[in-house]
């Protein structure tokens, strides 16, 4: 999904008080992981994911995989904090006009 600047500024803001509700620890991201933030992005379509990995690269390998497996949009990452977007039917989050 293709969001504009505006909406990716309006979805910031929404994001910005929200807890990560996955975390990815020493395990990795398994299958379990994966069906968890699939669930989370179902219910409450703009989520955050701690991503806790040893080096930038691990990180950014791990980011690239939860993006590219749930098909969600890539919001912002800072730090260890990933925050992703994936609109579900009902729609739950109105975008403003791109």
């Amino acid at each position: 999904m293709n969001l504009s600047n505006k909406q990716k500024q309006y979805l910031k803001g929404e994001a910005h008080h929200l807890k990560p509700l996955v975390m990815i620890g020493a395990n990795g991201l398994t299958e379990g992981v994966m069906a968890e933030i699939e669930n989370a992005l179902t219910y409450h379509e703009l989520i955050k994911v701690k991503v806790s990995a040893e080096d930038r690269e691990t990180k950014k390998l791990i980011c690239e995989a939860i993006i590219r497996e749930s098909g969600a949009t890539q919001i912002q990452l800072i730090g260890s904090i990933l925050t992703l977007f994936k609109p579900s039917k009902e729609q739950k989050i109105n975008l403003p006009k791109a």
